[in-house]
């Protein structure tokens, strides 16, 4: 790292000598425009895309506020950062370490899935810097094992995905038990989460908004691609003949369920692929030991549910496949974020069937995206699109099958009413008798 980066900044020496340690360039377009004005102590509302920096923007202030303010005489914590998930955690309270590592100052992260006892030891050390997902920490808070009415800065780091998670209550719990004048910077990829206004009136005040990216931007770094499936199965073989290739590096593949991650990792690895596997059911250590061994080049593949689109930052993701296609245009963004980082090329795939074409149409739309269609020899699907589209590239057609499916299936219920009405009557009352004589009329009873 070069000596004048920075230097319009006001750091402290143990953090300009840490930040030599992480050999960067230059600040990102993100922390060069919020470093500033959080050092000067604004309330924050950050938006910015994947990979572009964040948390670095908001711990280089957050460490330097500490380390210039007289912290030894203080007693608690004096940062809180709150994250929605483990992964996350992990990741921040790496990144947090190496940034105090020529300092005195400490950082512990406080989530789910730990040993609730272990952690009540670590916090009777009192660490300045504390990462948490807001469950686990309120209950820490709640018993008397967290000390925030000292507190200089409250982080919300993707505020949206903790607000889908339902931790609204917790957060603003939370925010009681603090200081009344800590700063707070809130932080995401989008803050149009409908909850997200309450959070701001709530918890900020008089907040600097600084947004770098439009929101529906995709990763300029990211080749968009999508390749056409007949089925479930015929996935699976095109999933096969793509992983097979070494030279994507790293592969992220993503499923919308837990069960299809877990049957895609035993499928690869039958093929003798390195292949693990990530998804909400696993334990913390078992999700920590997974990340690892991505990370440490032990296996190639991971397979994983949507828990692994924030929050995982592995160098050398190459290529991300959407195996189910993602929920939404934001989900998308998220998840393809994990490649194409700090201005390496990579590529987001995404394998679709006829009953994800519309999601995919929808997805690609609301990006304002061009997705590059993309076969492999001998695999090419036989589906090549919808016979009858409309003007948007959907299908046409779907909504007048289905009315005429259920009015199809309304005359069927119909029919079998009046067969059982007509089961249950008299035998006598509609036979035709065959005696030669007419029918038996029935007694008018008006008369």
């Amino acid at each position: 790292m070069g000596e004048h980066v920075f230097e319009d900044i006001p750091l402290d020496k143990s953090l300009r000598l840490a930040l030599q340690e992480l050999a960067l360039t230059e600040p990102t377009a993100v922390q060069a425009a919020a470093i500033p004005p959080a050092l000067a102590g604004r309330d924050l509302t950050v938006t910015a895309r994947t990979g572009s920096g964040k948390t670095l923007a908001y711990l280089i202030p957050t460490v330097q506020r500490i380390l210039a303010g007289d912290f030894q005489s203080r007693s608690g914590s004096l940062a809180l950062v709150l994250v929605p998930t483990r992964e996350l955690a992990r990741q921040v309270l790496a990144q947090c370490r190496k940034l105090i590592a020529k300092s005195p100052l400490s950082a512990q992260a406080i989530t789910g899935g730990a040993d609730y006892k272990y952690q009540r030891a670590l916090l009777r050390k009192e660490p300045e810097i504390l990462i948490a997902t807001p469950g686990r920490i309120l209950e820490h808070c709640e018993k008397g094992g967290v000390k925030l009415d000292e507190l200089l800065t409250l982080v919300l780091d993707e505020a949206d995905r903790m607000l889908d998670m339902g931790f609204r209550d917790e957060v603003l719990a939370i925010c009681d038990r603090c200081n009344p004048e800590r700063q707070v910077l809130m932080l995401s990829a989008t803050l149009r989460h409908a909850g997200v206004a309450t959070i701001n009136d709530a918890l900020l005040r008089d907040p600097l908004k600084i947004a770098l990216d439009e929101i529906r931007a995709p990763h300029t770094d990211v080749t968009h691609q999508l390749m056409l499936a007949d089925s479930q199965a015929h996935k699976d073989s095109l999933l096969q003949a793509l992983l097979a290739d070494p030279d994507y590096g790293r592969v992220l593949v993503f499923a919308n369920k837990r069960s299809t991650a877990a049957r895609l990792s035993d499928m690869l690895r039958l093929h003798g692929l390195r292949c693990g596997c990530l998804h909400g059911a696993l334990s913390t250590e078992e999700r920590k030991h997974v990340v690892e061994q991505f990370h440490n080049d032990k296996i190639r593949i991971l397979c994983a549910s949507d828990i692994a689109a924030r929050g995982l930052d592995v160098q050398g993701i190459g290529l991300v496949v959407n195996y189910d296609m993602p929920r939404s245009g934001e989900d998308y963004l998220h998840r393809t974020g994990r490649t194409g980082r700090a201005g390496v090329p990579g590529v987001a795939l995404s394998l679709v069937t006829p009953p994800e074409w519309n999601l995919m149409i929808a997805i690609q739309r609301y990006l304002k995206l061009d997705f590059e269609r993309r076969s492999i020899q001998g695999l090419k699907a036989r589906f090549n699109g919808p016979k009858k589209q409309k003007s948007s590239g959907k299908a046409a057609g779907s909504k007048k099958k289905k009315q005429q499916s259920a009015g199809g299936k309304a005359r069927s219920g119909q029919r079998k009413r009046k067969s059982a009405s007509k089961s249950r009557r008299s035998p006598t009352a509609d036979a035709t008798v065959n005696d030669g004589f007419a029918p038996l009329k029935r007694r008018d009873t008006k008369n």
